[in-house]
């Protein structure tokens, strides 16, 4: 593992980051941690790979929250093309009639 950044799905909507970041934080210093709102998953950053993959694998699949939760390593985002509508036909404006 050479990234610090972890990704955790399957959380419940009632998981808070001090409740994750006291978690992770058995298995090293947590650097950052955010939980994507109405979504059920979130991203923890260690300082360290190695500490990544400690937490990794002693949480993976552990119940929290009533959930058994997914850790892995998070992969960079992917580039999503940008301009809206109207790179891709969009909307005409028709003229007013009244």
């Amino acid at each position: 593992m050479q990234v610090s950044k972890l990704f955790v799905g399957n959380l419940s909507y009632s998981t808070d980051e001090y409740e994750l970041k006291e978690l992770f934080s058995k298995h090293g210093t947590v650097k950052s941690v955010t939980i994507i709102p109405n979504k059920g998953f979130g991203f923890i950053e260690m300082s360290s790979p190695a500490e990544a993959q400690a937490a990794k694998e002693a949480l993976n699949l552990t119940f929290v929250s009533g959930r058994n939760i997914n850790v892995n390593e998070a992969r960079p985002q992917k580039e999503r093309p940008r301009g809206g509508f109207k790179k891709y036909g969009g909307f005409k404006k028709s003229p007013r009639r009244f």
